[in-house]
């Protein structure tokens, strides 16, 4: 008899601790669940010929990228399949431990709906004749189109609110910003 009862209150307990889980509301962690933001930049300086890799000021510029990128709580990093690109983004990718996702920049509309599509905090390095493209694709302001030969300070920065405004701006990181700051020409 002893046993029985001590089996019904094990069993009691353990279903009332079940109970208790279930009807026990868990707060979101950080809320970043219903953040979208996405920030757009071009590759950092590059050498000459087919397919090259950053230059040194290329390679430095990427290590500031990844500085000002490193606490914006960036959940995805994409590039397209080129040196340049890639190597613009691994800093931030290895100092966060996310892979480098590549996108196809010859389907950017669809890509623009991946991008808007779900929630995280993403970073897409792309070229001058992409990324403000890609920006209008996703309903911000381009601004100006970006200068092939010298600029690489350019940082969109994108917000999809939750009653789908987009709100955008245009940052500058790195050397050229400091220089534009100072008044330099």
């Amino acid at each position: 008899m002893a046993a029985h009862l001590i089996r019904r209150s094990f069993v009691f307990f353990l279903a009332a601790s079940v109970l208790a889980a279930c009807s026990t509301p868990v707060a979101p962690v950080s809320g970043a669940e219903d953040v979208t933001r996405i920030f757009l930049v071009r590759h950092a300086e590059k050498e000459k010929g087919p397919d090259p890799a950053l230059s040194a000021a290329g390679v430095s510029r990427a290590q500031l990228l990844s500085e000002r990128l490193g606490e914006e709580g960036v959940t995805e990093i994409w590039s397209t399949a080129t040196r340049r690109t890639e190597e613009t983004a691994r800093p931030l990718a290895e100092a966060l431990s996310l892979p480098v996702q590549i996108y196809d920049p010859a389907a950017m509309p669809a890509f623009a709906k991946t991008l808007t599509g779900s929630p995280g905090v993403k970073l897409v390095v792309g070229h001058s004749n992409t990324t403000d493209a890609l920006a209008a694709l996703i309903g911000a302001d381009p601004g100006p189109p970006i200068d092939e030969a010298g600029e690489f300070d350019r940082l969109y920065v994108i917000s999809l609110e939750d009653d789908l405004t987009i709100k955008s701006r245009i940052e500058r990181y790195g050397a050229a910003a400091a220089k534009r700051d100072a008044g330099a020409p």
